[in-house]
């Protein structure tokens, strides 16, 4: 599947007339827990030649493509990607730690990495993963019978916020780190364990009755970060010069 990932992506950039920077895999089978029929969920950030970026028109900053064998492709234009890095963008940050990389080229996503620690917003983030977690919970699992895989998109999330709360730092992709970093009750790790042991056998998670160990667990997370999110300041937002260097680096490497 690599393989065919990455004619893909050499497809796109052929096509686009583009160059990509960085492809990575995110979603499930990035954090560990992906079933026999998930996705490939395969997201890129790309820049284009000097030109494009000197029209005063507003172009498409995004690429996105459903292909066959599951294989679900986007990519965010480099300048997009930069935008969204300053303001400490969640998702952007996850790929940049994906576990799964299909592409680094140039130097670009290493230099993201180094400046990850200073652009970093512990508040934008657990916003994000609160959100996140809120609304699954109460779509998927606020009632008597759930669908057990839901417990992941509600669990990681607020993993996540856990992790960052005694961190200071974006949380790993991988939910087995999460799992054995920041859940000290071993009643629950137990729970959430047995959980994860069955998907990662192939087991079709069905629906079921709610766990409700599981399920106050979470709840009371839930209840915990709506408090805590407010006891944030309002951080400066950071400087946007080495993201201009970054970027004008990256044009003359690519396009020399």
């Amino acid at each position: 599947m690599r393989e065919e990932i990455l004619t893909h992506l050499k497809k796109i950039e052929l096509q686009n007339e583009i160059k990509i920077l960085y492809a990575i895999e995110s979603g499930s089978r990035a954090w560990g827990f992906e079933s026999t029929d998930s996705d490939w969920d395969v997201r890129f950030i790309y820049i284009h030649k000097l030109d494009w970026y000197l029209s005063i028109d507003d172009e498409k900053d995004n690429i996105e493509e459903i292909l066959p064998n599951k294989i679900d492709i986007s990519g965010w234009e480099f300048k997009k990607a930069l935008r969204l890095f300053k303001k400490s963008n969640p998702p952007l940050l996850e790929w940049l730690r994906s576990p799964i990389i299909y592409l680094e080229n140039f130097s670009t996503a290493e230099k993201l990495r180094e400046l990850a620690i200073e652009y970093f917003n512990p508040k934008s983030c657990i916003y994000h993963y609160l959100h996140m977690a809120e609304g699954n919970f109460n779509e998927f699992l606020d009632r008597d019978k759930v669908k057990v895989k839901k417990y992941f998109y509600v669990l990681r999330p607020i993993l996540a916020c856990d992790w960052i709360k005694e961190n200071n730092s974006m949380a790993p992709m991988e939910f087995e780190k999460l799992l054995k970093s920041q859940v000290k009750d071993l009643k629950i790790k137990s729970e959430i364990q047995k959980l994860l042991s069955r998907k990662i056998s192939g087991e079709e998670l069905s629906e079921e009755p709610k766990n409700k160990i599981l399920n106050d667990f979470l709840e009371n997370k839930i209840q915990y970060y709506k408090e805590y999110i407010k006891s944030f300041k309002i951080k400066a937002p950071p400087d946007t010069k080495k993201l201009n260097d970054i970027f004008i680096d990256t044009i003359n490497a690519v396009w020399k």
